[in-house]
C-alpha cells in the first residue's frame, strides 16, 4: 500500500471519529459527560499537527487535522452553549 494512501485513510478515520459525539450533543443538547480539559488539550494537539503539516508541506496531515480541529471546535462551542453547570 502506498504510504500516502495509508496516511490519508488514517487521517480520515481520525478526523471523523468525533462526529458521532458532536451529532449526539447537538441532538440531546447535553454536554454533561464531555470533558472541557480533554477538548482543550485535543484541539491544542490537533492545531500543532496542522502547524507541523504546514512546516513539512504534508497536505494529508494539514487536511485531516484541520478538519478535526473544526469538528472539535464545534464540539467546544456546543459545550459552552449547552453547559448547565454555569
Amino acid at each position: 500500500m502506498d504510504v500516502n494512501v495509508l496516511g490519508i485513510i488514517a487521517g480520515f478515520l481520525t478526523s471523523v471519529s468525533m462526529i458521532p459525539q458532536l451529532v449526539k450533543v447537538i441532538k440531546e443538547k447535553n454536554v454533561e459527560d464531555i470533558s472541557l480539559v480533554m477538548l482543550l488539550v485535543l484541539i491544542s494537539g490537533l492545531s500543532l499537527w496542522v502547524w507541523y503539516g504546514i512546516k513539512k508541506d504534508e497536505l494529508p496531515i494539514i487536511l485531516s487535522n484541520g478538519f478535526a480541529v473544526l469538528v472539535n471546535v464545534s464540539l467546544l462551542i456546543c459545550y459552552f452553549i449547552y453547559n448547565k453547570k454555569k
